[in-house]
């Protein structure tokens, strides 16, 4: 069995709070997502074994990334980096910067 990986990301721009909630009710549809305005943090659980959460910083989107492979984790940061780039498409392509745990 796989062990699982973490990645951390910063998508740089200037209205995290609004692309986390339109990210929320998007996937909402599909996932069973949270949303908490006093955090300004997303829940995205997107399996078992792969899950984000998105906080909204002063700089950007902070994304925590979990999934079940290293592959995985490269195919879903390119998912959710499209997401976010097609809402914020006024800003878009935005800048992510990743780091591995």
């Amino acid at each position: 069995m796989s062990e699982a990986v973490t990645s951390h990301g910063l998508a740089r721009c200037e209205k995290p709070e609004r692309y986390i909630q339109q990210l929320v009710s998007h996937w909402g549809h599909k996932y069973a997502t949270t949303y908490d305005e006093g955090d300004g943090m997303g829940c995205f659980p997107f399996s078992e074994t792969e899950t984000a959460v998105m906080t909204a910083r002063p700089d950007g989107i902070a994304i925590t990334l979990t999934t079940g492979d290293a592959e995985r984790n490269e195919h879903m940061r390119g998912v959710i980096e499209r997401h976010i780039d097609r809402f914020a498409f006024r800003e878009a392509p935005l800048t992510y910067e990743w780091k591995d745990q």
